[in-house]
């Protein structure tokens, strides 16, 4: 009940908001929203649709936003708030480190119940960006680092991960020249400052890692100097992978290591692309790399496997991006398969997203060769993640309303 309350009182102030703001009289904004005298909030508290869009087109919101204001999280208990703010953290980067996303969303919000500075909301929002980074909702992981990076007076060292975290969300969701420019800032304060202590060191390694997939993948873009963006992305990359290289055998740490081999792989992407190694052999080297992942389920979930996912998706770009695409239909068709399968493996909505695009792509070159139209199919299970991956990635709802299209998967029974 207390619940329903909170709702009906937020709805009624953000009334209030809209005749303020557009300077109406009562029956101006009870007409406004198209409700009668003196009956705007419904009593069970959750207004219809159409109430939240007329709200948010009176106050020039987004209707997302008031809708989210509304029906925004219950606050925390007084017994979950109580506990230290820097155990609450420990716990959190525990449940990171275990891939336990959904109950770090809910430690993060017990965290910012009891922040008390800058420093510690700058950490909530960045608790934040992880949980959501691991559930693949990208948008949402943007705008928490971007809440954090608003905080002042920060530990250099938190911002600059804040930082590296904003090119990483903007590269996720193919806002690939802010991408760029983010991770080359970062680069460029390294030119200056040589970088102190592990975690300054990461930071380094993934702004390039960033800048040069980033580089990569606007190769696809007409309008990039081809040469120029292979050039700037090999080269990127390939200190990217000698840094990743260098801390996993200074530190033991296998994530490193991991990392590296990924950007081996996005080598030999650049290679093919450059004239540097032909694609056969390309695809080649990259389908006999993936043999050590034959059984997907029987692989160790982790940053290895993911980056083999990743190697299915380079492998993909070399025969797409080849005069004779139509010679590796074979070869697309195991790609783009291994790469959802370990995308499922690891419940990764970036290479999810990836693997329905190559699959659209591939489909598509097929009929433009003359090789004909594929049937296409879809089970529930495909349609929920295609599902997921719509709302997830905003640049892929075309494609991905086109796969629908294409298989029929919609069509409605009269």
């Amino acid at each position: 009940m207390a619940s329903v309350i909170r709702r009906k009182q937020r709805i009624d102030r953000f009334v209030d908001l809209a005749r303020v703001y557009r300077g109406w009289n009562k029956s101006e904004t009870f007409e406004a929203l198209g409700r009668e005298s003196g009956k705007v909030t419904p009593e069970s508290g959750n207004p219809k649709l159409d109430l939240v869009a007329r709200l948010a087109d009176a106050l020039d919101w987004g209707i997302g936003d008031v809708a989210e204001s509304v029906w925004q999280a219950e606050p925390v208990g007084d017994e979950e708030s109580a506990r230290p703010f820097a155990e609450l953290d420990q716990e959190a980067q525990s449940l990171h480190r275990m891939g336990e996303y959904q109950k770090l969303l809910s430690v993060a919000a017990r965290m910012r119940k009891c922040a008390r500075s800058s420093m510690e909301r700058a950490i909530v929002a960045n608790r934040l960006a992880g949980a959501y980074d691991g559930l693949g909702r990208y948008v949402r992981t943007l705008a928490c680092v971007q809440e954090g990076l608003a905080e002042s007076a920060l530990p250099r060292d938190l911002r600059l991960m804040l930082l590296v975290n904003l090119a990483n969300a903007h590269y996720s969701l193919w806002n690939l020249h802010e991408a760029r420019a983010i991770a080359g800032d970062i680069l460029d304060r390294f030119e200056h400052f040589a970088p102190m202590g592990r975690l300054q060191r990461v930071a380094r390694a993934f702004a390039r890692s960033v800048r040069g997939n980033a580089q990569r993948r606007l190769l696809w873009n007409a309008d990039e100097p081809f040469e120029f963006s292979v050039d700037v992305a090999s080269t990127d990359l390939r200190r990217a992978q000698r840094e990743y290289e260098s801390l996993a055998l200074e530190f033991g740490d296998s994530q490193y290591q991991a990392i590296a081999n990924t950007c081996r792989g996005a080598i030999l992407e650049l290679d093919a692309a450059a004239g540097r190694l032909d694609e056969e052999t390309a695809i080649s080297e990259i389908l006999g790399a993936l043999d050590q992942v034959v059984d997907v389920e029987a692989f160790p979930k982790g940053d290895l496997l993911e980056s083999w996912g990743w190697w299915s998706i380079y492998g993909c770009n070399v025969a797409l991006r080849s005069a004779n695409t139509a010679a590796f239909g074979r070869e697309l068709a195991i790609l783009t398969n291994k790469a959802a399968e370990i995308a499922d493996r690891l419940d990764n909505w970036a290479m999810r997203e990836r693997a329905f695009t190559m699959e659209h792509f591939r489909r598509e070159r097929a009929s433009e060769d003359g090789l004909g139209e594929e049937p296409m199919t879809l089970d529930p299970d495909d349609i929920r993640v295609l599902a997921g991956a719509m709302g997830r990635f905003p640049l892929f709802r075309p494609t991905g309303w086109a796969i629908l299209e294409r298989a029929g998967a919609l069509t409605a029974e009269v």
